[in-house]
């Protein structure tokens, strides 16, 4: 049977040059990764500095934004077809209990302690089946029945169904008027990039955009949770473990309902580690900038992943980033995410979104 990745822009003969140089991109944060994952929490008073925040924050949006093309170049190394969805899950799986390794062993290199009392553990098993698990089953699935351009840009409405969650539960959270017009200019970008021949026509399926819509909707309501159980843990720990629980769920269910990941090669694996290291080494340093700047000062940089996701879609994977309506739905989305996050001075910070919007 002939694969869906034989035709179209996944196809690996139309991707092949692109891909090799991926791959030899790749290996320059791989081989700076380890040094950098401990540098921010070595030495915290660099972290307060203007210019090291500009640069760390929108490196951290540089690594999450290459993650769209990246996962389907990894659909077309590996050769795992659009629609073999039990393969989707063995390739996140492997990723995600590799991701959250390399977090925990930075935890024991760096004394955080690994070790969560009893009574946490059902919390972090929770945010591993729904945050790690039950998210990148939809996400993994969009990205294969999407362009990268498209998943960048319908991903960023985590930022969005965070702030308006997080109205209804967290008392310091309200909307104000920037946030509310925040979330219309955004949701207005994602109307435009699903834009159709009419409007009751839209360029959307719900294998594709409507599974990322969905993915970032539980990515946000588990990153409400997962904020309040990270008051009582280490959030790099607690991330960790969630990460190796979730990716193990992946891995098993994966290959129980028959997927498996083939043709493993120097450019295969060398893209694997590069993504298992950008969720791990990104979530470390944002983390460190959290910790030490007003929330606003770091998330502000949001509206840089789906950038970076958009001109590396248009790199790497040679898809049209001119299309008006792709122009204007960056825009609208970059605009939105500014918005909701860039609050005047004095108001209290949007404590839902820094894990908003992750890949």
């Amino acid at each position: 049977m002939k694969s869906p990745l034989d035709n179209g822009p996944d196809c690996p003969a139309r991707q092949r040059s692109r891909l090799a140089d991926g791959v030899h991109l790749s290996l320059v944060p791989l081989c700076t990764g380890l040094c950098l994952i401990t540098m921010p929490h070595s030495n915290p008073s660099l972290l307060t500095r203007p210019t090291t925040v500009f640069l760390l924050a929108t490196f951290c949006c540089l690594l999450w934004g290459s993650a769209y093309p990246a996962i389907k170049q990894g659909y077309a190394l590996f050769g795992i077809a659009r629609h073999d969805v039990a393969s989707q899950m063995v390739f996140a799986g492997v990723r995600f209990v590799a991701a959250g390794g390399l977090l925990l062993l930075t935890g024991a290199v760096m004394g955080w302690g690994l070790r969560i009392k009893r009574e946490y553990w059902g919390g972090v098993a929770a945010l591993g089946l729904t945050q790690t698990a039950l998210q990148y089953v939809f996400f993994y699935i969009g990205v294969a029945n999407a362009t990268g351009t498209k998943s960048s840009i319908m991903n960023a409405t985590g930022t969005f169904f965070s702030v308006l969650l997080a109205h209804f539960i967290f008392h310091n959270d309200r909307l104000s008027g920037r946030r509310v017009w925040g979330c219309l200019v955004g949701f207005g970008g994602v109307a435009a990039a699903n834009y159709g021949p009419t409007l009751w026509q839209p360029d959307f399926t719900w294998a594709g955009e409507g599974a990322i819509v969905l993915a970032a909707l539980v990515l946000s309501a588990a990153s409400i949770y997962g904020k309040k159980l990270s008051q009582h843990l280490n959030a790099a720990v607690m991330t960790g473990w969630q990460m190796v629980i979730g990716g193990a769920v992946l891995l098993t269910g994966g290959w129980l309902a028959g997927g498996h990941m083939a043709a493993f090669t120097l450019g295969s694996t060398a893209l694997m580690a590069y993504m298992a290291l950008l969720s791990a080494l990104a979530f470390s340093i944002w983390s460190a900038l959290l910790k030490h700047n007003p929330v606003g000062r770091v998330t502000i940089f949001n509206f840089l992943i789906p950038v970076f996701g958009v001109a590396l879609s248009a790199l790497f994977l040679g898809e049209d980033v001119f299309a008006w309506k792709n122009g204007v739905a960056l825009v609208l989305v970059c605009v939105g995410i500014w918005l909701v996050t860039a609050e005047k001075r004095g108001s209290p910070p949007t404590s839902a979104l820094p894990q908003a919007a992750r890949v």
